[in-house]
């Protein structure tokens, strides 16, 4: 039964890092197939978000402590997928949409 469990978690692990090295590999090709002047570096795939330019501190700011959204889930500043804007959580009372 101990060594199913084991399998079972590296198989697990082996697609969740699959799935986002493809995803990664996505974005980074969506990028490279336009001209180097259209480059952005961030987008989205899938709807998942991604953003490969070097973090600011705005943009880190605007991750983790942003007071001018309501949203708890927003996308990270520098890589794939989201991550968790803490204000709204501390602050419910003063949230605003936008």
């Amino acid at each position: 039964m101990k060594k199913e469990k084991k399998f079972s978690r590296k198989v697990l692990n082996l697609t969740w890092g699959a799935s986002v090295a493809a995803l990664v590999g996505m974005a980074i090709m969506e990028q490279l197939n336009r001209p180097p002047q259209e480059r952005t570096w961030h987008g989205s795939v899938f709807g998942i978000p991604y953003d490969f330019r070097p973090p600011t501190p705005e943009r880190l700011r605007d991750e983790f402590w942003n007071k001018n959204t309501s949203r708890i889930f927003v996308p990270h500043a520098f890589g794939l997928g989201w991550g968790i804007n803490f204000y709204p959580l501390v602050h419910p009372e003063t949230r605003t949409e936008a």
